[in-house]
């Protein structure tokens, strides 16, 4: 559950589980049996998530308190009328007064924004609320700023009508794809969660890793891989799977700051790990006109790279610190983890198996679930069987946890209509490439900057929305195909959960590890940092992403970038955790970190370069440090 929501009991609890069982029902049925139209179906669903949002989260949260106030009621009033003006209003406003809006319409829309603005406030906090007023200022009053980004500006009418009484706004493609695909892939993680999956995986991460070097610290970050396929959110992720990592961590001597640094990385790692990518892949499939198929296949070696890079940093301080397993007593055997919880992965592989047979993510959602229910009953313990409580608890999870997303999907609406409205992309993406003279590189790392900090404190799907809106155009327009920009600018974004001064995943573990949060967050950049070559790799060559769509891939030039990628992400690793067998001096990490950036580009002989310097660089250091054990000796 979201650390900032209420902890509701007695009769508000009861009245907040059955709102969320409705919310739930609703896009079930609606992404079913209904044949409803998407206007009346995204305006019904986001009033019923406004209600919801506003009994749970509480206007100021240093004082949740366990029962509604008179305040969230009254929020409620205004988000049921509000919301509920237009769902009636939408026929006659189109077809009897032909489009032609009034200032009743007006005033509703002026109201349903504030209410939005103040649902977002609580849910996600200031700044995607600030982000969209400045955005309809620069809408009204384009004509006042500077040339480069000067346009005619348009009447506060027009703004309210496109962005309330149309689908282009607030009830747009974006919350058209929370109210389909997004929540029902949340119930379907809910709905394995209930069925004891978390626990498996867990298991399954301290059977495979726990006795290796610095074992407990690869548990977090195997855990975290495994738990990201359901949930997207960082935070989430280390409030969850930190209590037991964290502990344990701490346990074999690693420090209290580099626990939480490992499971803050490892957890936002979670944002990029298919089939889920934080809900951010539903949205990027939509942005980019191609099957959600194609966005979850291009996901997955990212994904592993990333926590091939991160266990690479994670052993490298292990060998520092001479950090050995945990013993074998208390670790579970893999074979017997599989052989009692084994069919809860069953629903996860049932969902890659219906989208690469073709199906629709919707189908694919539905099919989780229904074997979730199933699996749930395949073990032997009878405490994780989905029963009629369970499955009714499971539908009040999934709303609960559809709450950020789904209003991060209406309020940056806002910003995508006064986007399409002023052409403002394609004049950001020109005057970026104009700043950095044409340069590839200089684009890159312009846009990763913008990427990471317009995404401070955001949820996933939020952060891929604005990034895509403002970023990627740049990198299109720079010649980088459009599904490795948007790639290139979704991971960037999810990086600004682990890169002060606002590291949430990383504050959040600090929470857990009773550390310093900034020291945590700076240890949490530094073991993600060699992950941050691939989005590099990927821009200049986009072959790791397996996008068919330009043509076959050639599969022996992908394991070559692959192999490349590995040795770069290793030598960035080694590099800046200082030590392969001893401890580095300054020039061998300088070396070490050259061997990264010169395997970013993909170029044939750069590689070549890189290669050679890196088996030179080993070879030395090896040598140098077969001296030093014998010395010690």
């Amino acid at each position: 559950m979201d650390m900032t929501q209420r902890r509701l009991e007695g009769w508000p609890a009861k009245a907040a589980a059955v709102i969320g069982i409705i919310l739930s029902i609703f896009v079930l049925l609606t992404s079913s049996y209904l044949n409803m139209q998407g206007f009346y179906r995204n305006t019904i669903f986001i009033g019923l998530i406004m209600v919801l949002g506003f009994f749970i989260y509480p206007f100021n949260k240093k004082k949740p308190g366990q029962k509604f106030s008179y305040l969230d009621i009254g929020m409620v009033v205004l988000s049921v009328i509000s919301v509920g003006y237009i769902t009636l209003n939408y026929t006659n406003l189109h077809v009897d007064r032909m489009s032609q809006a009034n200032t009743i319409d007006y005033i509703f829309a002026v109201l349903c924004i504030l209410v939005l603005f103040e649902i977002t406030r609580r849910a996600i906090g200031w700044f995607i609320p600030i982000l969209s007023v400045l955005a309809m200022v620069y809408a009204i009053y384009g004509a006042y700023f500077p040339i480069d980004f000067a346009h005619s500006g348009f009447s506060l009418e027009r703004l309210l009508y496109r962005v309330y009484m149309t689908s282009n706004g607030i009830f747009g493609s974006t919350l058209s794809i929370a109210s389909t695909y997004i929540v029902l892939f949340i119930l379907f993680g809910a709905f394995l969660s209930a069925s004891g999956a978390s626990r498996l995986f867990n298991d399954l991460a301290l059977a495979i890793a726990g006795q290796r070097r610095g074992g407990p610290a690869q548990v977090a970050v195997i855990t975290s891989a495994l738990t990201g396929t359901l949930n997207g959110s960082a935070v989430a992720n280390v409030a969850t799977t930190g209590a037991f990592t964290i502990p344990l961590m701490k346990s074999i001597g690693l420090k209290r700051r580099f626990a939480a640094g490992v499971e803050a990385a490892a957890s936002t790692g979670g944002m990029i790990m298919p089939p889920i990518m934080g809900a951010a892949a539903f949205i990027m499939a939509g942005f980019l006109g191609v099957p959600y198929t194609t966005i979850v296949i291009a996901g997955i070696v990212p994904a592993l790279l990333y926590y091939i890079a991160l266990i690479f940093a994670v052993d490298t301080e292990a060998k520092k610190q001479g950090l050995k397993g945990l013993s074998r007593d208390n670790i579970p055997e893999v074979k017997k983890v599989l052989m009692e919880r084994g069919a809860l992965l069953l629903p996860i592989l049932v969902v890659f198996a219906v989208l690469l047979a073709g199906k629709t993510a919707i189908f694919a959602g539905f099919a989780g679930i229904i074997t979730s229910i199933i699996t749930s009953y395949l073990t032997k313990d009878r405490s994780n069987r989905i029963t009629i409580s369970r499955f009714f608890g499971a539908l009040s999870d999934g709303a609960r946890g559809s709450i950020q997303v789904a209003i991060a999907c209406a309020v940056v609406g806002i910003i995508i209509a006064v986007v399409s409205m002023s052409g403002v992309g394609s004049m950001l993406a020109y005057n970026v490439i104009d700043i950095a003279g044409g340069n590839i590189f200089l684009v890159l790392v312009m846009v990763m900057a913008t990427c990471i900090i317009l995404s401070f404190g955001l949820p996933s799907t939020a952060l891929y929305i604005v990034v895509a809106v403002t970023a990627a155009p740049a990198l299109v327009e720079a010649g980088i195909s459009p599904l490795a920009a948007h790639f290139f600018v979704f991971y960037f974004g999810a990086m600004s959960n682990v890169t002060p001064p606002v590291a949430l995943a990383a504050y959040t573990g600090a929470g857990i590890a009773n550390s310093n949060p900034m020291q945590t967050s700076w240890t949490a950049l530094r073991l993600a940092l060699p992950g941050f070559i691939i989005p590099f790799i990927i821009a200049y060559d986009p072959i790791l992403l397996l996008d068919t769509t330009e043509g076959p891939v050639n599969y022996w030039r992908f394991a070559i970038v692959v192999a490349t990628a590995l040795v770069g992400v290793y030598a960035l690793a080694v590099g800046m955790g200082n030590f392969v067998r001893t401890r580095m001096n300054m020039v061998e990490r300088i070396l070490f970190v050259a061997v990264a950036f010169l395997l970013i580009t993909t170029d044939p002989m750069l590689d070549l370069v890189g290669i050679v310097l890196f088996i030179g660089v080993m070879t030395v250091h090896y040598v140098k440090s077969k001296r030093v054990v014998e010395a010690q000796n």
